[in-house]
């Protein structure tokens, strides 16, 4: 009997925020009310990665593979979310990323965010 692989990470999203669990136990967790960015992004395995960031730059990255309708839903509730530009961040992702959203009081720079 096989069983299925274990995934790398799992993500929830609740009305409070998105929280991304890794294999190795850790916790990426980011309170929606603390988005001030959200990024798009192409990964080198052909899978896309939403990132969303913080004031201090911190951020929780969230793969288009681990996400269902209520992620993307969510998104919306962003002041002036534009899911035509996230729609076609996505169909041009490369391995760059692409701002599609930021905070109508963003913070004046966020330091650079590394993500794997």
């Amino acid at each position: 009997m096989h069983g299925n692989a274990v995934p790398d990470s799992y993500v929830y999203v609740t009305e409070e925020g998105v929280t991304r669990h890794y294999a190795d136990g850790s916790v990426d967790a980011l309170a929606w009310e603390d988005v001030v960015e959200v990024r798009v992004a192409g990964d080198t395995d052909s899978d896309i990665l939403y990132i969303l960031l913080d004031r201090a730059g911190q951020g929780c990255v969230v793969p288009d593979s681990a996400t269902d309708a209520t992620f993307l839903a969510r998104l919306r509730y962003l002041p002036d979310f534009d899911l035509d530009r996230l729609g076609a961040a996505v169909e041009s992702a490369r391995e760059d990323y692409v701002v599609v959203w930021r905070s109508p009081e963003p913070p004046s720079a966020l330091p650079d965010f590394e993500y794997d």
